[in-house]
């Protein structure tokens, strides 16, 4: 609401109270967004989004003395910190373009470096030795193909660059079919709780910008004039309520005829 002080300045006066009456009036009109935006996330995640699959396959890194141009390296397994510093190297050189393109020769898929480059996560696995790729797509045989595919090309590429480096399979990947996203009950969960704050928000903002006369409290406070008198609703011989401009037109009507 819009006030005036002293010296006829106008500035905005929220009434709070009136913000959280409404709000509680319109309790069911905030979990009815809610309930329709949380559907609208479950319908999105369970037949518009696409189903996400994963495979994994798990390579160790061999504990050996190698060299790296005139560098020497020892890796051994109380060594741990510089076994998962070889495997983020060797994790910058499966992202190479290189060895990406001879993965997509290899897996035969219609991909572009860039693009299964974002479907390719490596790390240590567990703090170990051991290096873990996982691949993600929205095929599970595919993700194992690919899987497979860096199995396959990896070794020998990190051979051709290290000398005297290498690595074993230890576990090849297989088509899991149980998808990994997108979540239904996380999207859910967030239609939720959008519904609930986009009506809120919209709820109060009306609120605020109302500047109906409510009550004789808001007169009150709003302006300095006194309060001469109150119309009282009516109510009639059922008992039902009628406020006195209804009962003035009724009566008219009945009047004229």
């Amino acid at each position: 609401m819009i006030k005036k002080d002293n010296n006829n300045s106008e500035y905005y006066s929220i009434d709070m109270l009136h913000v959280f009456k409404t709000l509680w009036n319109k309790m069911w009109a905030i979990i009815i967004a809610g309930v329709v935006v949380a559907v609208m996330g479950f319908c999105l995640s369970s037949f518009i989004l696409k189903p996400v699959y994963s495979s994994r396959i798990l390579l160790y890194v061999n504990n050996s003395s190698f060299s790296l141009g005139n560098t020497s390296f020892s890796i051994s397994s109380s060594e741990i910190s510089a076994a998962q510093s070889l495997v983020k190297t060797y994790g910058v050189l499966l992202e190479n373009r290189t060895t990406l393109e001879r993965v997509i020769e290899k897996a035969n898929v219609k991909y572009d470096v860039e693009e299964l480059a974002e479907m390719i996560e490596a790390a240590s696995a567990e703090g170990t030795e051991v290096m873990s790729i996982t691949v993600e797509s929205n095929n599970p045989y595919e993700a194992a193909k690919i899987a497979n595919s860096i199995a396959e090309v990896l070794p020998v590429r990190i051979a051709e660059i290290i000398d005297g480096a290498s690595m074993e399979v230890v576990d090849f990947a297989v088509a899991d079919l149980e998808k990994i996203g997108p979540s239904v009950t996380k999207y859910s969960a967030i239609g939720f709780v959008l519904g609930i704050v986009l009506s809120v928000v919209v709820i109060v903002i009306v609120a605020i910008m109302d500047d109906t006369i409510h009550d004789e409290d808001y007169i009150i406070k709003t302006y300095d004039y006194p309060i001469l008198a109150k119309i009282p609703d009516l109510v009639n011989a059922n008992g039902k309520k009628y406020a006195y401009y209804s009962y003035k037109s009724r009566k008219g009507v009945s009047k004229g005829e």
